[in-house]
C-alpha cells in the first residue's frame, strides 16, 4: 500500500483522493493545508490527517509519497525537496513552467532513484490506449500528422482573484490548465517536438481573468512529423486527438471514443469501455513505485512538454517561429 500526502486540496484534489476510496494499492493519509478547518470535516470522514508544514510530510516516515496540486510555480522546488527527502512524486502538470526548472526537478528525481510521474490521466483512457496499440502496431502506417484540441468553457469559470487566472502561473492562455494534456499525447506519438509556431489572444475573456482565451499552434517534431494543436477557453467542450498516416487515420473524441479510417472504406467506430483515469493513473503509480520504477513518463518528454510550452509563450510574444533544441 503506497501510503501518499497530498499538497493542495482544491475541488481536483478532493477528486483524486475520493477516486482511490477502498483501493488495496494507494492510500492518502495527509493532507497538506494552510486552513484545516476548511478541509476538517471531509479529513475526518475520508480518515485522512491534517497538517500545515510540506516539510513535516517530508520528514514524516509514514509517508512514502507526495502529490503536489500546488500553483504551477511552486511545482519544481517542491519536486526537488520531496526528492532529497527520499519521498516518491506525483505532480499534477504541468512538471514547471520554464524548460530549466523542468530539468533540475527531473535530475532531482533521477538522483535521488525516486519514482516520478505527472497527472497525465489522459494516458490512461481507453481510446488513447487503444489508439497508441493499433499506431504501434502499424495499423495506419507512418505517422504523417496530428490534429489535436482541447477546449471547454474553464474561462467563465476562473475567478480573478485566484491564482489559477494569473498569466504568470499560467502562460500560453488554455495550455497549462488544459492543452498540455493534449500536448502530452501528440509527444507521446509523434516524439520529441523541435519548432513551435504560435498564436494566442486574451479575445472574449471575462473581465479581471488575464489568460488568454484562443491559443494555436503549430508544431514540428524532431523526426519530421507536423501538427497543429488549439486551446479555446470559452467555448463548449472538446477533446480530440487525430492522428494521420501513410494507411489512414485514427481519432479519439473522449476517454472511449475511437474511430478508423482506412484509405479505402467507410469510417469504423470502436467503442470502449469507460474507467476510472485517476484512480487508473494512482494505482499504477503505486505499482511503479513497488518495481522501483524511475520514471511514468519519460523524461525527455515531461521536459519537452515544457519546453513547448516556454517557445508558445515566446513565439506568440514575438509573431515568429521558436526552435527548441
Amino acid at each position: 500500500m503506497l501510503k501518499i500526502a497530498i499538497n493542495g486540496m482544491g475541488t481536483w484534489g478532493r477528486k483524486l483522493v475520493d477516486s482511490v476510496q477502498g483501493s488495496t494499492k494507494v492510500k492518502f493519509v495527509k493532507i497538506v493545508t494552510r486552513d484545516p478547518a476548511r478541509h476538517r470535516e471531509y479529513a475526518d470522514k475520508a480518515g485522512i490527517g491534517l497538517v500545515t508544514s510540506y516539510e513535516d510530510v517530508l520528514k514524516d516516515p509514514a509517508v512514502d509519497a507526495v502529490l503536489l496540486a500546488t500553483p504551477h510555480s511552486q511545482h519544481a522546488a517542491q519536486i526537488i525537496q520531496a526528492a532529497k527527502a527520499g519521498k516518491h512524486v506525483y505532480t499534477e502538470k504541468p512538471l514547471a513552467l520554464t524548460r530549466a526548472t523542468a530539468q533540475q526537478a527531473v535530475d532531482a528525481c533521477r538522483a535521488a532513484g525516486v519514482t516520478f510521474t505527472l497527472g497525465f490521466n489522459r494516458r490512461h483512457a481507453p481510446a488513447f490506449i487503444e489508439m497508441m496499440k493499433r499506431i504501434r502496431a502499424g495499423e495506419i502506417g507512418d505517422v504523417l500528422h496530428i490534429e489535436a484540441h482541447q477546449a471547454g468553457p474553464t474561462g467563465y469559470r476562473l475567478k480573478a482573484d485566484s491564482w489559477r487566472s494569473k498569466r504568470a502561473e499560467a502562460p500560453g492562455g488554455g495550455m497549462t490548465a488544459r492543452g498540455i494534456h493534449t500536448l502530452d499525447s501528440m509527444i507521446q506519438i509523434g516524439g520529441l517536438v523541435s519548432s513551435v509556431y504560435a498564436f494566442s489572444d486574451r479575445r472574449n475573456m471575462p473581465a479581471g481573468i488575464e489568460l488568454d482565451g484562443t491559443t494555436s499552434m503549430l508544431l514540428k517534431f524532431a523526426n519530421g512529423v507536423t501538427g497543429y494543436l488549439g486551446t479555446v477557453f470559452i467555448t463548449g467542450e472538446l477533446w480530440r486527438v487525430h492522428v494521420f498516416g501513410t494507411k489512414g487515420w485514427l481519432e479519439m473524441r473522449g476517454d472511449s471514443d475511437l474511430t478508423l479510417q482506412g484509405i479505402e472504406g467507410a469510417p469504423q467506430r470502436i467503442d470502449l469501455p469507460k474507467v476510472d483515469k485517476e484512480r487508473a493513473l494512482l494505482e499504477a503509480f503505486a505499482d511503479a513505485v513497488a518495481a522501483k520504477q524511475g520514471f511514468m513518463v519519460p523524461p525527455d518528454q515531461a521536459v519537452n512538454g515544457i519546453a513547448v510550452l516556454e517557445a508558445i509563450v515566446a513565439s506568440a510574444a514575438s509573431g515568429k517561429p521558436v526552435a527548441i533544441d
